[in-house]
């Protein structure tokens, strides 16, 4: 006996089957993910805060361009980490806490050139890294361009 859609029988068995393999998928612990993915993206940020009060007290950098060493430190240590196989399994073990801004989406390139680096440094490397990057980096400038906009008009509207 079919339906309207002719699947009928079919469709029942995919129910039941889709409710049978739902019983037997592990249920995540979402409070112990939560507080993993709390320490860990705690973690990056104090050593992104003690990064820029070393910088800052220990070497003399202006306070306004401790931040901008800050970022490329933590970009290079999460690009070396995902070279060296490391980030991938802090990623799988605190899950969300790896995806702090910075060091989520170095790692994310990273990991896209290290994939397609036996494709050739341009075509490969360079074509496929900047896939996820490219809409990131566009949308960072279209909203960059559209805040500094309403500010100009603001400033003017102001005096």
């Amino acid at each position: 006996m079919t339906n309207s859609d002719g699947q009928g029988q079919n469709n029942k068995e995919q129910q039941m089957y889709k409710k049978m393999a739902k019983s037997y998928q592990p249920k995540p612990n979402i409070w112990v993910n939560c507080l993993k993915a709390f320490i860990v993206g705690g973690l990056v940020c104090t050593l992104g805060q003690l990064l820029q009060l070393m910088f800052i007290s220990g070497f003399g950098v202006e306070p306004s361009s401790a931040g901008d060493m800050t970022s490329a430190t933590l970009i290079f240590i999460a690009c070396l980490l995902t070279g060296l196989g490391v980030y991938d399994k802090i990623g799988q073990w605190a899950g969300a806490g790896t995806a702090v801004p910075v060091t989520g989406f170095a790692n994310s390139i990273a990991s896209a050139a290290l994939e397609h680096k036996s494709e050739g440094y341009v075509l490969g490397v360079g074509g496929n890294m900047f896939k996820l990057a490219g809409s990131v980096i566009v949308f960072g400038v279209v909203a960059a361009f559209f805040i500094g906009l309403i500010r100009t008009l603001l400033m003017y509207i102001t005096g």
